[in-house]
């Protein structure tokens, strides 16, 4: 009969620092990060890939870190919202998101922030329409969106000011 092995030795790349550690092979992503290396900033809500609370970067493009196992990742990068401001110095989306009310409770704002992040860094110009197409899956029982799409409307109207 074959062995088979419960545990798995996962290397990543997470916010710009190499990781690695022995995970079980059914560990979440989303509890990956959480648990084992303390990035609480990702969120699980519906674990089931509908809410984008647990929205991350990985390898360029948002995934939920709900539906993927961490072993999915190995020798991947991932960027989780920890990894988006430059020290002390916020992101221009995290910046904006304050100063646009985009946020209430804060408990989806992770996966919104990685959401928008995501969609500037391939439409660098979005319409409001592309804006809430590439948010519309996340959720939100608060903000009503609509300060949502204007913060990551003005972000991206500050970064063609300035090319």
């Amino acid at each position: 009969m074959p062995e088979f092995t419960t545990t798995q030795t996962v290397r990543l790349r997470v916010n710009g620092q190499d990781v690695e550690r022995q995970v079980e092979v059914r560990r979440l992503l989303a509890d990956f990060l959480r648990h084992d290396l303390g990035l609480t900033a990702t969120h699980l809500g519906c674990e089931h890939g509908v809410c984008g609370a647990c929205t991350v970067m990985l390898n360029g493009n948002s995934v939920r870190s709900c539906l993927l196992l961490a072993v999915q990742a190995d020798g991947g990068e991932v960027m989780t919202l920890e990894g988006l401001a430059d020290g002390e110095q916020l992101h221009p989306l995290q910046q904006a998101f304050w100063d646009h009310h985009a946020l209430q409770c804060g408990f989806c704002t992770s996966g919104f922030l990685m959401s928008a992040y995501d969609l500037l860094a391939k439409n660098p110009q979005p319409s409001e329409e592309e804006i809430r197409h590439g948010l519309s899956g996340n959720l939100c029982r608060c903000t009503g969106y609509a300060n949502i799409v204007k913060a990551v409307k003005a972000v991206a109207q500050e970064q063609s000011s300035t090319q």
